[in-house]
């Protein structure tokens, strides 16, 4: 009887602790399931912050298949996705987690590096659209080497103008993460910032590059959706001009707002404290719609001062930097 007794009490004793393994396993599942949703959270929030310069790649990346046959079109496109994804998850994660680990002071003046470059560029596009000048980008040039040398050309002239993009995506996307985050944290979420933002840009350049294809494959079979078809190859010209519009403002506005925001975090707080006061005055102006009011107002003060900045920045770029970068190949070349 005794030892029937044992028996059981050993049986209970295994129970408890089966009970308390599920216990910790549920605990565990639940500290998992938090930390995907606060990871997907932050990435979510990450990218949005990153809006700018997601818009101004999507808009930049299909001039690259001007010239090539519709069969040639999404072959290019994923060899620019995958030197995109290269450029941020072997090269620029990385280095954005030695900076975050050992110099975090470095993030802000490399944030307002890469806005200023933003408005740069977009105040380059709009002088030459005033002033009738032709863009010159060799890398869209003709080789002599054919189509395969041109395709190749093209390919890595648009992954080299992607890790400019991408390291101001990576740069914006570490500065959105808490500082308290453990560093494989941080690494996770920026992982999941460069696959989702490489997967939807380049996706969307896909559709793009290919509609007038559908368009008029859906012309060519007639029936009911033939208009449909024809209004697509009618729009798409235009959308493409609207798409290269956005992504400038949008340059423009983001590459403002970053380098305000850096001054305002350096200890200079104009002009972000005026725009501030002007946004909440604009609030209190229109009660219906305070925080619209107040959004639209700092996103215009933003974006004319991101062009005004821009505009000071072309001809430093051309006179100083540009020589400068020549004079510098040029030793480095002879010796």
């Amino acid at each position: 009887m005794s030892g029937l007794l044992a028996l059981l009490d050993d049986v209970a004793g295994i129970a408890k602790v089966a009970a308390a393994s599920v216990d910790d396993v549920t605990g565990m599942a639940k500290v998992a399931a938090a930390s995907v949703d606060d990871v997907a959270g932050q990435a979510a929030k990450a990218g949005a912050k990153a809006a700018g310069a997601v818009i101004d790649d999507a808009a930049v990346t299909p001039k690259y298949m001007h010239g090539f046959s519709a069969a040639r079109e999404v072959p290019i496109v994923l060899k620019i996705a995958r030197g995109s994804l290269f450029n941020k998850l072997v090269i620029l994660l990385p280095i954005a987690l030695v900076l975050s680990a050992f110099a975090p002071w470095l993030i802000t003046p490399l944030l307002m590096l890469g806005g200023s470059y933003l408005c740069f560029e977009g105040a380059e596009k709009i002088w030459h659209v005033f002033s009738h000048r032709r863009v010159n980008e060799p890398h869209l040039a003709v080789t002599g080497e054919g189509a395969a040398g041109l395709e190749e050309e093209r390919v890595r002239g648009a992954i080299k103008t992607d890790f400019i993009l991408s390291a101001e995506i990576m740069t914006i996307a570490l500065s959105a993460i808490p500082n308290g985050d453990a560093i494989w944290m941080k690494a996770v979420i920026l992982a999941v910032v460069a696959v989702g933002i490489t997967v939807a840009v380049y996706g969307f350049v896909a559709l793009i590059v290919k509609a007038d294809d559908f368009g008029l494959h859906l012309h060519e079979s007639g029936g009911p959706l033939a208009g449909l078809g024809r209004g697509i190859v009618h729009v798409m010209p235009g959308f493409m001009k609207v798409l290269t519009i956005v992504g400038t403002a949008a340059m423009i506005w983001v590459g403002g707002q970053i380098v305000i925001h850096g001054l305002h975090g350096l200890g200079q707080h104009q002009p972000y404290d005026w725009i501030h006061g002007a946004a909440m005055a604009a609030g209190q102006a229109i009660p219906a719609a305070p925080g619209f009011a107040a959004w639209i107002t700092t996103a215009f003060f933003d974006g004319i001062f991101g062009l005004l900045w821009g505009m000071v920045l072309i001809p430093v770029v051309h006179y100083a930097i540009n020589p400068a970068i020549g004079a510098v190949k040029g030793v480095l070349g002879r010796g």
